[in-house]
């Protein structure tokens, strides 16, 4: 193992930058995650109402979540030095979002949106573990591409850059273009599915981590491929690595739920591995809650291509995969991400 096990994240480092005669600081990380802040709603039902039924509910949880920052808090347990950028709203929210970034030691870049509530997301979760979700994207759908820029400093600085779809398309395309004036990997996690991908956005990114749903829609709008989403993890391995190489990406990692994941790589560019493709069994848990399993999943994935160095892809991708299976045991999101001591524990190195 590269690095020693840490119990909490580490900071991100400070710099002085002298910018007109005025000493600043400049805050960098290993991991930038540009994306979504959410106030999660969830609540937990022995099964989802039918139209006009309403249910009592058997448990209530608030807190901390969206899909970006889901994957920031994620990476930073993962013990990766990790920043956050994204937008708010001048509320309660917005206060509530300073707090759970510096809660993980996550430096955060956030935009003021006066005029937009900050998001807000209402969950069922059923007994199986299963969710049905709403959500109300608000400030996040304002994230200004020119914010995104000023913050190039940040992210060229990066050695792993991650984003997501609850912003603006033209917020995402600024993160991965401003990624690429440095050394960073640019992941995109491309949820939740947005017709607008294209594969301009795509060619701006070094990796990207679908569910099935999401694979099978950027098939479709990118390659003008149509597959059964529910059939994908039933295919060949051969078959899923021709499908991901007909999207103009290096890495795809196509995340399977409950099967795990399948790994596939264009043959110039393996990231240490042997095979071009694979795919990694699901790790055995006591599965409660789903919500927020693939961002612990991408989150865990940037952190651990940072923290596990020149190992192998397949070592990243174990790690995200167990990470991921071990946020089902918890009910939530942002408190159900692992720590790295965590899933050391439950799986070993």
């Amino acid at each position: 193992m590269p690095f020693p096990l840490r119990a909490r994240a580490a900071a991100p480092r400070a710099l002085t930058l002298c910018r007109n005669g005025i000493a600043e600081a400049l805050w960098m990380a290993d991991v930038v995650v540009v994306g979504s802040f959410v106030q999660d709603q969830i609540w937990r039902v022995d099964r989802f109402p039918d139209a006009g039924e309403t249910r009592r509910a058997e448990g209530f949880v608030a807190g901390a979540g969206g899909k970006g920052f889901n994957q920031a808090v994620a990476s930073a347990r993962q013990g990766a030095a990790t920043a956050f950028v994204g937008a708010v709203g001048d509320d309660a929210g917005g206060r509530a979002a300073r707090a759970s970034a510096a809660a993980d030691a996550i430096a955060a870049r956030w935009q003021v949106v006066a005029d937009a509530p900050t998001g807000s997301a209402g969950i069922l979760v059923d007994r199986s573990g299963q969710n049905r979700i709403v959500v109300a994207l608000g400030a996040n759908e304002h994230l200004d591409p020119a914010f995104v820029h000023a913050q190039a400093a940040l992210l060229g600085g990066a050695r792993v850059v991650l984003a997501q779809l609850e912003n603006q398309l033209d917020a995402t395309r600024a993160a991965l273009a401003a990624a690429a004036s440095g050394t960073a990997l640019r992941v995109l996690d491309p949820a939740p599915a947005h017709d607008g991908v294209d594969a301009a956005l795509l060619a701006l990114c070094d990796l990207i981590t679908p569910n099935e749903t999401e694979f099978a829609g950027l098939l479709e709008h990118v390659a003008g491929v149509r597959v059964d989403a529910a059939a994908l993890a039933a295919r060949s391995d051969a078959e899923l690595h021709a499908l991901a190489r007909r999207l103009p990406v290096a890495t795809v990692v196509v995340t399977l739920g409950a099967r795990g994941c399948f790994v596939s790589h264009a043959d110039a560019r393996r990231r240490g591995d042997d095979a071009a493709c694979y795919r990694l069994a699901p790790e055995p848990v006591a599965a409660i809650d789903a919500t927020g399993a693939g961002d612990a999943f991408a989150g865990a994935l940037a952190a651990a291509l940072v923290r596990f160095g020149d190992a192998p892809f397949r070592d990243a991708a174990r790690h995200a995969n167990r990470c991921a299976a071990l946020s089902t045991e918890c009910v939530g999101t942002v408190a159900a991400m692992p720590r790295f001591d965590d899933v050391r524990h439950r799986f070993g190195a």
